[in-house]
C-alpha cells in the first residue's frame, strides 16, 4: 500500500517541480522579454552609452546642484541588497528625535523650509528605502537650491521641473510624483556646469 501512493507523489513532486521551477518561468521570461523588454531588463537608463540607474531604483544625489532623494533606510542608502525600511513606528523615540530630526534641519538649512511645512516624503524614508520618487512638494522645495548651486535662473529650473512630474497612473492610481535621476539627468543636459 506505501508503494501505490510513494511512486505518483514522487512523480508529482518532480513534475510540479518542473513545471514551476522551469516551464512556467521560461513561458513568462520570454513573454516579458518579447512584450515588454526595456521594463524586463530593469528599466535601465543610459547616458551616452553608459547605464547609470534605474528608473526603479532610486539613487543618493547629495551635492547641492542635484535634486535630493528622500531618505534611505536601506543598507548604506539605495542598497538594493538590503531593501527595507527603519521598522520604527510613529510612538518611536529614535525615529522622531534622530533620524526625522536630523532631516528637518537639514531641510530648513539648505532648502528654506518651513517647521511644521516640510513634505512628508523629505524627511522619511519609503518602506523599502529605494523609492525612486518624491512628491512634486518635495521637489519645487529645492529648486531654489539646485538653482543657486547651478548659477542658473531659478525659473528655468522650476520649468524643467514642471516637464517632469509625472501625473497619476492611468489618471487615478497613485500620487504625482517626481523621478529623482530623471530629473538629474535632464538638469546636467540643460544646465552644463
Amino acid at each position: 500500500m506505501l508503494r501505490n501512493q510513494l511512486r505518483p507523489a514522487i512523480v508529482m513532486t518532480l513534475l510540479l517541480c518542473v513545471i514551476t521551477g522551469f516551464v512556467y518561468p521560461g513561458v513568462v521570461t520570454g513573454i516579458a522579454q518579447a512584450v515588454f523588454p526595456r521594463q524586463s531588463n530593469g528599466s535601465l537608463v543610459s547616458v551616452e552609452g553608459r547605464v547609470v540607474g534605474s528608473e526603479l531604483i532610486g539613487q543618493a544625489f547629495t551635492q547641492p546642484k542635484y535634486f535630493h532623494p528622500r531618505p534611505s533606510a536601506a543598507g548604506r542608502g539605495y542598497d538594493a541588497t538590503a531593501s527595507g525600511g527603519t521598522n520604527k513606528g510613529p510612538t518611536d523615540a529614535k525615529l522622531a528625535d534622530t533620524l526625522i530630526a536630523q532631516s528637518v534641519d537639514s531641510a530648513v538649512k539648505n532648502d528654506g523650509a518651513v517647521k511644521g511645512r516640510i513634505p512628508t516624503d523629505m524627511v522619511t524614508s519609503s518602506a523599502s528605502g529605494l523609492d525612486p520618487h518624491i512628491s512634486p512638494a518635495n521637489a519645487y522645495l529645492q529648486v531654489a537650491r539646485v538653482a543657486r548651486a547651478r548659477h542658473a535662473d531659478s525659473a528655468a529650473v522650476r520649468a524643467l521641473l514642471d516637464r517632469h512630474v509625472e501625473a497619476r497612473q492611468f489618471g487615478f492610481f497613485g500620487e504625482p510624483r517626481v523621478n529623482v535621476l530623471l530629473l538629474n539627468i535632464a538638469l546636467d543636459s540643460a544646465f552644463k556646469q
